[in-house]
């Protein structure tokens, strides 16, 4: 039997598997990158914040219904987080409690013969309303009345939606005398304790970044540049040579394997294509040494050649295979490029009146890319390196609610992708559909909660703050957010998500200004 006398505050609607539509809580993130998932460039404006905090949900005192007899609660810590309550309900309780449910019966129920508010003698009503209803009743009035009593010793720190009867109700069922005792067994998880590694760990930060050499903003800026500039050239037919480097050339590939013996084996449909324009200045993700074997090429030409897959491929499937390419070349064009001079300002880059202008708008633009590829590195950086230093027990609960919202996101992005239709929406949010992905999230799933606790303890230990105004300011920012895309919202639980991103930024902030920072070029 399984009792949810914690009402929580937030449900994902994963959680409602039949529904043909999944919810989004937060449409806006801050540019800082605050538990960031490492899926948070395909979502979808990163419309939903992964914020996972140790928050916790009191029983409260007006829910306590005084009890004539105290009750018995022994505790015991379970791993992850969990603490097992064994519950021992006295006679006088169960006693209380039957004669209340023998006292609402004779109000709701007509019993011929008994005028209504007449009093109806025990054995009378028990005969009409069945003892087996009686008895079932009375045992959910004492649930319900004693939990919040047992939940006394985890107040303050038992977890949203986490409370768990394990004992079965037939076997309270079984054992139920209003003269006897009833036990019954509860599991609820608890907010987790941060343990740092060492006392002073996260103090002490030492963090390589690795920058990839692509985000250059000199180099983008080159490349940005030279695109503009091809898209105002004229394709002409190449004649009398054959494929340079700056051609665009059309031309059909087909791979086989080579076996052992040097011989052609079977085909690699995945490298095969027909009709393929290639960009000989946007070569870069090519198989190794495949434009130096087409260089030269000329229209109606075909080409043989053998290369090797590098143990780096993107398809693993094929690292380290040795393929025999045929290349057929169909078509070739080379670019009739005006010259880039300032006439060309305004086409380059609207509102622009010299080259020199177009470049310095470019450059800047380039380097703001940069410097914000540059500063989400550093963060992701600082929360892997974070999850390190950290030792927690994570809460099943916790794993579940963030897994869960994780899953959310990615389905959003799905849905917006590819317009699934209900049964298809239906079938990737059924029970088992979340179960595979929580597995095989599990790794991912795991650090960043253990990032978020991190976050939030470092943010308490260093008495960090945010202005009322920050706070103001980005609540307004989501709010507007949620209006421009016309999706329903609680205010409240916007201003709590923002608090807590808030607090990320904040705690990124101090990290990034007292940690060891070395940054390195891949």
């Amino acid at each position: 039997m399984e009792l949810r006398c914690l009402t929580p505050r937030f449900q994902p609607s994963l959680l409602r598997p039949s529904l043909p539509s999944f919810s989004i809580s937060i449409p806006h993130k801050l540019s800082h990158g605050f538990l960031r998932l490492k899926s948070s460039r395909q979502a979808i404006h990163q419309q939903k914040t992964m914020a996972v905090t140790a928050r916790t949900v009191a029983v409260e005192a007006d829910r306590k219904d005084r009890l004539p007899a105290d009750i018995e609660v022994s505790e015991t810590k379970e791993p992850n987080s969990r603490v097992r309550l064994s519950v021992l309900v006295p006679p006088l309780v169960c006693e209380n409690c039957y004669r209340r449910v023998l006292q609402e019966f004779s109000k709701q129920i007509k019993v011929p013969g008994f005028r209504p508010g007449k009093k109806i003698p025990d054995n009378i009503l028990i005969n009409y309303v069945g003892k087996q209803h009686i008895q079932q009743a009375s045992i959910e009035s004492i649930l319900k009345r004693t939990l919040p009593h047992a939940m006394s010793s985890v107040t303050g720190k038992a977890l949203r939606d986490s409370v768990r009867i394990l004992t079965k109700f037939s076997e309270m069922d079984e054992a139920f005398s209003p003269q006897n005792s009833l036990s019954y067994e509860v599991v609820v998880d608890v907010a987790p304790e941060v343990k740092w590694v060492t006392a002073d760990a996260y103090k002490n930060l030492k963090v390589v970044v690795e920058i990839d050499d692509e985000i250059n903003a000199e180099r983008a800026f080159e490349a940005e540049l030279r695109r503009r500039h091809k898209a105002l050239g004229a394709m002409k037919i190449v004649t009398g040579r054959g494929l340079q480097i700056g051609d665009v050339v059309v031309i059909d590939i087909f791979a086989t394997t080579i076996n052992e013996d040097d011989s052609s084996g079977e085909k690699i449909p995945s490298a095969e294509t027909k009709d393929y324009h290639l960009d000989t200045d946007e070569s870069d993700n090519l198989l190794p040494g495949f434009l130096d074997s087409i260089i030269g090429i000329r229209q109606g030409e075909a080409r043989t050649f053998p290369l090797h897959f590098p143990n780096t491929w993107r398809q693993e499937n094929l690292r380290g295979v040795r393929a025999q390419f045929s290349v057929d070349c169909k078509e070739l064009f080379y670019r009739d490029l005006p010259p880039l001079d300032d006439s060309l300002a305004d086409k380059l880059l609207p509102g622009c009146s010299t080259l020199n202008e177009v470049k310095e708008v470019v450059l800047n633009r380039c380097k703001e890319v940069e410097q914000t590829a540059r500063e989400q590195a550093t963060d992701n950086a600082i929360l892997d390196q974070l999850c390190k230093t950290v030792e927690v027990e994570i809460p099943q609960s916790l794993f579940e609610e963030q897994g869960r919202q994780l899953y959310g996101a990615k389905l959003l992005e799905l849905q917006a992708q590819t317009k699934l239709n209900e049964e298809q929406l239906a079938s990737l949010s059924s029970p088992k559909a979340v179960s595979q992905y929580l597995e095989h999230q599990r790794e991912n799933i795991t650090s960043i909660i253990k990032q978020s606790l991190a976050v939030a303890e470092i943010f308490r230990q260093e008495n960090l703050e945010y202005s009322t105004e920050e706070l103001v300011k980005e609540v307004e920012k989501t709010v507007a957010e949620f209006k421009r895309h016309k999706q329903e919202y609680d205010e409240e639980r916007v201003k709590e998500e923002v608090q807590e991103i808030l607090e990320g930024a904040k705690v990124l902030e101090w990290l990034r200004e007292n940690a060891d920072i070395q940054y390195v070029t891949r």
